[in-house]
């Protein structure tokens, strides 16, 4: 399952949640620091692991 960066709007505390991707749509975790509801998803980037070299 992929894993979702996050940032409180309230502490600035930044962290990560494992959602499958249909619950990301509808997700609304809360902090881990300070509880509020009030985060906003960070974008990362992607990098994909295959067994070819380039």
């Amino acid at each position: 399952m992929p894993t979702y960066q996050y940032r409180c709007e309230k502490c600035g505390e930044t962290f990560e949640s494992v959602e499958h991707l249909a619950e990301h749509q509808g997700a609304h975790p809360r902090c881990p620091h300070c509880g509020s509801e009030q985060v906003q998803h960070v974008p990362t980037t992607f990098v994909p692991k295959t067994s070819r070299k380039s």
